[in-house]
């Protein structure tokens, strides 16, 4: 008897939102410590459905953190230029450049997620949702860039050390640099994981990294109220360091997502949902890729009739239970094919 393959492509508008705060705890062999300095700088998007399962909500809500985060920024950014023009401090105008710098990083994001609102072309016929990829990528190489610079910054005060004038109003002016870039990082991360924005995520790490090289100017003051005027520059040396190295959580899991990886967890929903649909006898060929914050994949199934009717059925149900499972999922495939049968033997 002939094998009949019959694809089947639903693409269901659905306007659910889903707002799921992940707050798990991370095993890591070194113990709580090392679990909370991962998740501090390298959280998770958690490639998860319980994302907002609405591609122009889920936009609107990127545009939205991107704005508010910058003008934030921004602020910060204004406040310690006072400070500067009152304080004379080299390291501080450093850091002031640098936050400046990163303000202008939100530009980028705000571009990706306004080009992911438009439709598919026939040339770009996913739409344009890779641009929050190339975003979180243009990103990361910003960062890279900045613990550099901070790098060059601290190695140059160590060789030709300079005296750091008014202290006090140095302190203020690293703590102001922390909490705007702190609020800004707590934003980001949070409206990225809520839209399953790892470009989003990114930039709210880069946000918090930005805070704690901040962080240096407050405690090199205090180095210098202690009588060791080199204290500015070894923090912010380490501190460089801290960033490159922490800066690598991020590029794998903006890498992942320009190789088009997923979490296994979302391979098993679906394959579970796929097993338990009437009808389905064994799931193979499964694929699932991100574009953008949403997803698309497709899957073959192996069904016990070659009828097509009844083929065709099995296969709008087992779509039905892949939705319930990925509720932000856009276009699924699903090939349903007979099992193949064993020839008799005399």
């Amino acid at each position: 008897m002939a094998e009949h393959e019959h694809s089947h492509e639903h693409e269901h508008s659905h306007e659910h939102e889903h707002e799921h705060e992940h707050e798990h705890e991370h095993g890591h062999p070194n113990g709580r410590v090392k679990a909370w300095l991962y998740d501090l700088f390298v959280p998770h998007t958690h490639d998860s459905a319980d994302s907002v399962d609405d591609a122009l909500e889920a936009s609107t809500a990127g545009i939205r953190a991107v704005k508010i985060s910058l003008f934030v920024l921004l602020a910060t950014t204004v406040l310690q230029a006072v400070l500067v023009v009152a304080t004379g401090s080299v390291a501080l105008l450093a850091d002031t450049i640098h936050n400046f710098a990163d303000a202008l990083t939100a530009v980028p994001l705000w571009i990706a997620f306004v080009l992911g609102r438009r439709v598919a072309t026939r040339r770009h016929t996913f739409g344009f949702g890779r641009a929050e990829d190339l975003a979180g990528l243009f990103i990361v190489i910003v960062v890279a860039l900045s613990a550099v610079v901070a790098g060059w910054e601290a190695v140059d005060r160590l060789v030709h050390p300079q005296p750091v004038q008014a202290p006090w109003l140095l302190v203020l002016a690293g703590v102001v640099g922390f909490a705007g870039n702190e609020v800004v990082a707590i934003y980001r991360i949070r409206v990225g994981r809520r839209i399953g924005s790892a470009a989003l995520v990114a930039d709210g790490v880069h946000a918090r990294l930005d805070g704690f090289t901040s962080l240096s100017v407050v405690l090199g003051a205090v180095g210098v109220l202690l009588g060791f005027p080199l204290a500015d520059p070894i923090i912010g040396l380490l501190i460089a360091v801290s960033i490159m190295i922490l800066l690598w959580g991020t590029v794998k899991s903006v890498g992942a997502r320009l190789m088009d990886a997923v979490d296994p967890d979302l391979l098993d929903r679906v394959e579970h949902a796929l097993e338990h649909a009437a009808g389905v006898v064994a799931v193979r060929d499964l694929r699932l890729r991100w574009i953008g914050h949403r997803l698309t994949g497709s899957a073959t199934v192996e069904v016990a009739t070659d009828d097509l009717v009844v083929t065709s059925g099995i296969a709008d149900h087992a779509c039905l239970h892949v939705r319930g499972a990925l509720p932000n999922l856009d276009a699924f495939t699903i090939t349903p094919v007979p099992v193949a049968r064993v020839a008799p033997q005399d």
